[in-house]
């Protein structure tokens, strides 16, 4: 993070900026920190030149500075092994295009300093003036740890404050150390650039070096060990165990899933309520005209059919953040490392690929974290088949209108079981590419997994949900701007030109969108589609859930005026066979993801062949599987 202060000298009138990085590995609270100081005045961007994402927010020191806070990648080290810690790099040494930092704020954690204060070493020698955080020690208390503050301080030569973010426990301390900081006189450019250019020419041994150091220190500074963490070490003979670990793991998703229906149930039909109700008031009060047309049957009937989805993509949302913050997902991650060693990956993968589930734009951003060229390439690659929540609308739209939603067993639904499978289907789809993948263009040997376990957690109640407010906000503002323009174009497309006369079907027959969509039907026909899905799939390379908003607006725009009173499950229920909508299932299973999707994968292969590379294969494995599942789905009866 950096943290840019403008403030008043005591000798001048002029306002001078101070930039104060925050930065420290990965599980040491750093974001939690972050999230804490800005609360919800936060926004966020990429760093220049880059697709990882960063985030930025205000605050106000004790003495009045305004504070502009920029969260930075976690990093163990200067000595970069992934593109991800890279970036913090970069940041520090002035590779960024940003200007060089005045000072630096290291987050430690109190139970794992052997491991987390070689990335201050390095930091110290950098030359600016600087402050370690030691977070989490409330933790360490309870294990009996006890650190000497003045001793590790004197050790280090850096001021130390003790904090437990999670709680603001000690951020009014760091503050007023960050004040003392900004009355001090700064090094200049030049100076840092010497010392930097010093750093980088300190030969590879360094790295021993530091270790050594860092047991040094702490013999002095730690006053008694204490114990392991018996809560965490006991829990995971459990939940890493090799066979229940698994089990439990399969099973929590399964839950996962089953809840994405159960819980949303409620709010989903108050929403879809108030949409129904909104389209039957315009459609009554509003004299027939190209505006009403374009309300109703265009961005009513579109934007319907995806706001509807918001309470059960946050609540996947929501069971994901949860794992994060507990300290689970790292163990999901170790517990997936056998089944993915059969597609040539490790555990590594795993937390990218699960990523993916929420968007496949963060999913791929987050393989940085693969130090292995080929392992990241590939997990990029397969990234796009997990089933990202822009599958949401179309996955729950479909399963509505054809699954019945009976309880098969206690209160497991069908209509669960079935996303549960699509989910299953992503996931053995994507190792198998992977599998593929490695035996023929990347050829390569597997790599050992190596990850740090973080100690388990209750997880922050606060953070979480802000944390889901940033993710609504994310989704809201795609339907507010990328759905709602797609949904003004289709509705033109679908309108223009006017029918012939004397003309037998309904305007959108004859319209640019029609038109492209019966020139596009023969091409679908073998796997059960028709020009009005052939329209929804080529707005839905736009954007995923577009997909479902199309189908909302096309079948208003065909003259089935009953679309204002029917939801859109009942209108394709009456117009699609059960081998037509799992034909679509099948091709949204594999189908290539949004255009944003596939130019996150230009920027982090560098390459355009790679991006081509996955939207072809992609394509393919979706016609495959559709038609498959269609001419089974016939066979079987179910035309």
């Amino acid at each position: 993070m950096i943290w840019s202060v403008r403030y008043r000298s005591e000798n001048s009138e002029r306002f001078r900026a101070a930039r104060i990085a925050l930065v420290g590995p990965p599980n040491s609270g750093k974001t939690t920190l972050f999230n804490t100081l800005t609360g919800g005045r936060q926004k966020t961007a990429n760093y220049p030149g880059v697709t990882v994402e960063r985030k930025s927010g205000l605050l106000k020191t004790p003495v009045g500075h305004t504070v502009e806070v920029l969260d930075l990648p976690g990093s163990y080290s200067l000595c970069a092994r992934s593109p991800d810690e890279a970036i913090t790099r970069d940041c520090i040494l002035g590779r960024q295009m940003q200007p060089l930092p005045d000072a630096i704020v290291c987050v430690n954690d109190a139970t794992n300093l052997n491991q987390h204060l070689r990335l201050l070493l390095e930091l110290r020698q950098l030359g600016w003036p600087l402050i370690l955080a030691l977070n989490m020690m409330d933790i360490a208390q309870k294990r009996g740890c006890q650190i000497s503050l003045e001793v590790l301080s004197r050790e280090l030569g850096v001021p130390v404050i003790a904090i437990v973010a999670v709680r603001k426990k000690g951020v009014k301390d760091l503050l007023r150390q960050i004040d003392m900081l900004l009355d001090c006189d700064y090094a200049s450019d030049k100076d840092h650039i010497t010392k930097i250019a010093r750093w980088q020419e300190a030969s590879l041994d360094t790295i021993r070096t530091y270790h050594i150091e860092v047991e040094r220190v702490l013999r002095r500074a730690i006053l008694h060990e204490g114990e392991p963490a018996r809560f965490t070490r006991q829990l995971d003979r459990i939940l890493l165990h090799p066979v229940a670990g698994p089990v439990i793991l399969f099973a929590l998703l399964f839950l996962v899933f089953q809840a994405v229906f159960s819980w949303a149930e409620a709010p989903m039909s108050w929403i879809s309520y108030g949409i129904s109700s909104l389209q039957q008031w315009l459609a009554e009060h509003m004299v027939d005209s190209l505006l009403k047309s374009l309300l109703v049957d265009g961005i009513i009937a579109g934007l319907g059919g995806v706001v509807i989805f918001l309470p059960q993509i946050l609540i996947l949302f929501l069971f994901i953040l949860l794992l994060e913050d507990s300290g689970y997902m790292t163990r999901a991650a170790f517990l997936m490392d056998r089944f993915m060693s059969a597609a040539g990956l490790n555990g590594r993968a795993f937390i990218p690929l699960l990523s993916s589930f929420a968007c496949a734009v963060p999913g791929i951003m987050a393989a940085r974290t693969i130090s292995h060229p080929l392992d990241r390439l590939i997990t990029i690659l397969i990234a796009p088949i997990m089933t990202c929540s822009a599958r949401l609308p179309v996955y729950v739209l479909l399963i509505a209108a054809f699954i019945p939603n009976n309880t098969i067993w206690w209160d497991i639904g069908f209509q669960g079981l079935v996303m549960f499978e699509l989910y299953a289907i992503g996931i053995i789809g994507a190792l198998m590419v992977a599998g593929i993948l490695r035996l023929t263009l990347l050829k390569g040997s597997r790599q050992p997994l190596l990850m740090e376990l973080p100690s388990y957690k209750w997880p922050n109640l606060a953070n979480v949900m802000l944390s889901l407010w940033e993710r609504a906000k994310v989704f809201i503002s795609r339907i507010g701007t990328t759905i709602l323009s797609l949904m003004a174009i289709l509705w033109f497309l679908s309108t223009f030109p006017a029918s012939p006369d004397g003309a037998k079907e309904p305007t959108i027959y004859y319209s640019f969108a029609g038109m492209i969509g019966r020139f596009l039907e023969p091409l679908l026909t073998p796997i059960g589609f028709n020009w009005q899905i052939a329209i929804a799939l080529l707005l839905g390379l736009a954007a995923r859930e577009v997909a479902a908003a199309a189908l909302g607006s096309v079948y208003a725009l065909s003259g089935d005026k009953s679309v204002v009173n029917e939801t859109l499950s009942v209108i394709l229920t009456q117009n699609w066979s059960l081998a037509t909508a799992l034909s679509f299932l099948a091709w949204y299973i594999f189908a290539p993801q949004c255009l944003a999707t596939l130019a996150v994968v230009r920027r982090e292969t560098n390459s355009w062949g790679w991006a081509i590379f996955m939207f072809i294969y992609l394509m393919v494995l979706a016609y495959i599987a559709a038609f498959i599942t269609y001419r089974v789905a016939l066979a079987l009866g179910g035309g």
